[in-house]
């Protein structure tokens, strides 16, 4: 086994807890070195949509995932980070949540793992509102709790005034022996709009566009950049085994299409899924759900999250599409789905007084609901035959809805759908199940990333070759 070695700029972003200002600050780097002419890479750590969305608008680049959960052994995630980091000047790579927090009372999942894994140096930013010295205490903690945690610099967040600073930048280069490399005031501009899962999606809104300059602006003014800029060139080489494995190999196409229902309502994708749908020798083809009335010619549909809830009527409104989609499931034309494109091949959405059909494909019917239904990470067994999967392969995902399936009925009769998923992790549709199985269409809430089910894309690339040849054994 060979190891390459890859000099590459790299900078964990993280904090002691959740809401510090992770997002903000990351943003602002990816803009404000983006603005310098540097070519930069964003990743997130975990398994969000919704941050990535942002970063990569900031940073004009895709962000990828750096998720130990789907790359269970380091030397992959140290693979899924080297290969798009060779082509940037600096990698930027956002935690969740606290520092050392983790799927597991282990920390193997934790933000504090990945920078190790990665041997990339930290930058911490602290909540500094109400708080003084003690600031000093909980970076010195975080410096020593688990060995080989290299927190190289401290950006102060929500500072009250010029004192505030001073007291609290003494204490830390006093007791902590590291920079405070800026310090940012309270400022309600920095913020992104949310909502019930978080923040509001990029896709939707070209005014929220200016959340991020401000982010800029505001890392640019209290920020010492270049100090940064050199923490980040100072992280030691990788070493890096299995270098061909870096690298999306070039598959000649497999002539099969594949379409992406992909707009304002559906914008969960990870860049690694579609990529890997490529690679498996597929030519994808975008959909939007809003404006086109039928489906083009495809082999396949990929359907994933987003908040179709938000968008209710203007998809109920699309019923050309609509039956375009139904015909094509009852042809067995095959379709994967994931959380929000479940909600939109169901019967219809209720949220509250209000509710709005669907595509009608699946014989349910989805609820809103005012909490998560499920929020956390999924470990799915396959059970029952499906399109896509064999029985017995265990695929590691996510789920995060904060809807529910109320009504399972076809012609008016209750009746039980086959399912694919037995969960020994997760909610999904309830009672350990996930996956409803209709003909060729498996529709779930669990989002699967490639890292979690490496044989994803083949399969759904397969499926999809194999419907071709079937049309064109009917019409020659």
């Amino acid at each position: 086994m060979t190891q390459e070695i890859y000099h590459l700029p790299r900078l964990v972003i993280a904090a002691p807890q959740g809401r510090s200002g992770k997002t903000t600050l990351t943003l602002g780097l990816c803009s404000a070195f983006k603005a310098r002419g540097l070519a930069v890479q964003p990743f997130k750590k975990g398994p969000d949509y919704i941050d990535p969305s942002w970063l990569s608008e900031a940073a004009g680049c895709p962000c990828r995932s750096l998720d130990p959960f789907f790359y269970q052994q380091p030397e992959a995630l140290l693979r899924a980070f080297t290969r798009p980091a060779q082509k940037a000047d600096l990698s930027l790579i956002e935690g969740n949540h606290g520092l050392f927090d983790s799927f597991d009372e282990t920390g193997v999942g934790s933000t504090a793992a990945v920078a190790r894994t990665l041997n990339a140096p930290i930058l911490l930013v602290v909540n500094a509102a109400r708080t003084g010295r003690s600031v000093a205490a909980i970076v010195h903690g975080c410096q020593t709790f688990e060995p080989g945690t290299n927190i190289a610099g401290v950006v102060l967040n929500n500072v009250a005034h010029g004192r505030h600073e001073d007291r609290i930048r003494q204490a830390i280069e006093s007791h902590c022996h590291i920079p405070v490399l800026g310090s940012i005031p309270r400022d309600e501009n920095l913020t992104i709009p949310d909502r019930h899962l978080g923040l509001v999606p990029r896709e939707e809104e070209d005014t929220l566009l200016s959340a991020i300059t401000a982010c800029q602006g505001a890392i640019e003014r209290y920020l010492d950049l270049d100090a940064v800029l050199e923490i980040a060139r100072s992280a030691s080489p990788l070493h890096v085994s299995d270098q061909d494995n870096l690298l999306i190999p070039a598959t000649q196409s497999l002539g099969v299409k594949i379409g992406v229902l992909r707009d304002r309502a559906f914008t969960f994708y990870y860049p690694e899924n579609l990529e890997a749908l490529e690679s498996a020798g597929a030519e994808l083809i975008f959909i939007d759900a809003f404006r086109d009335t039928k489906l083009p010619d495809l082999d396949a549909l990929y359907i994933g999250g987003g908040f179709p809830e938000m968008f209710m009527d203007e998809l109920s409104a699309n019923v050309s599409l609509h039956a375009s989609i139904r015909e094509a499931v009852e042809n067995d034309f095959p379709v994967y789905a994931e959380c929000g494109g479940l909600m939109y091949l169901s019967q219809r959405i209720v949220w509250g007084k209000k509710s709005a059909e669907m595509v009608g494909v699946l014989p349910c019917e989805i609820e809103m609901t005012g909490k998560p239904q499920g929020h956390g990470y999924v470990i799915a067994r396959v059970e029952n035959e499906n399109p896509f999967f064999s029985p017995g392969t265990v695929l590691r995902g996510h789920e995060f809805h904060n809807s529910r399936i109320i009504t399972v009925s076809i012609k008016g009769s209750k009746t039980h759908f086959a399912t694919a998923y037995q969960l020994s992790r997760g909610n999904g549709l309830g009672n350990g199940r996930d996956g409803i199985i209709y003909r060729n269409l498996l529709a779930s809430y669990t989002h699967l990333h490639n890292g979690g089910a490496p044989d994803w894309a083949k399969v759904l690339v397969r499926r999809a070759q194999l419907y071709r040849e079937s049309c064109q054994k009917v019409n020659p």
